[in-house]
């Protein structure tokens, strides 16, 4: 195959748009839903994992930030909102959340791929 953007395209090299998740989590006492959108993984994530391999960025909060976008694909925390640097009061973001996160992450990156 010759490398050339339609042939990328039609192969699948690009990863399209996000796929849409329900995810479930407790807060306190109270189990929360929420309708989510994840981006595969893709040169974000790919460039946030670089980053956190040279220590510039947390690899959890940065797989997070470079995957959950909205409906259009435009991000919807930086790593920072996840480990509570963008607002030191409002603090990290609630662990069972980011575990949540992190499965619907899991979920749509496995997607089609055969488990042992």
């Amino acid at each position: 195959m010759l490398l050339t953007i339609d042939n990328l395209k039609q192969a699948g090299a690009f990863t399209g748009r996000p796929v849409e998740r329900e995810i479930k989590w407790k807060q306190g006492e109270q189990e929360l839903t929420a309708t989510v959108y994840v981006r595969p993984l893709s040169y974000k994530s790919a460039v946030s994992d670089i980053l956190a391999m040279s220590g510039r960025v947390d690899g959890v909060a940065g797989r997070i930030a470079a995957c959950i976008c909205d409906a259009e694909g435009k991000a919807v925390f930086t790593a920072e909102d996840i480990t509570g640097e963008a607002d030191p009061e409002r603090g990290p973001l609630d662990g069972n959340l980011t575990m949540a996160l992190l499965t619907a992450i899991g979920e749509v990156n496995q997607a089609g791929k055969p488990t042992s």
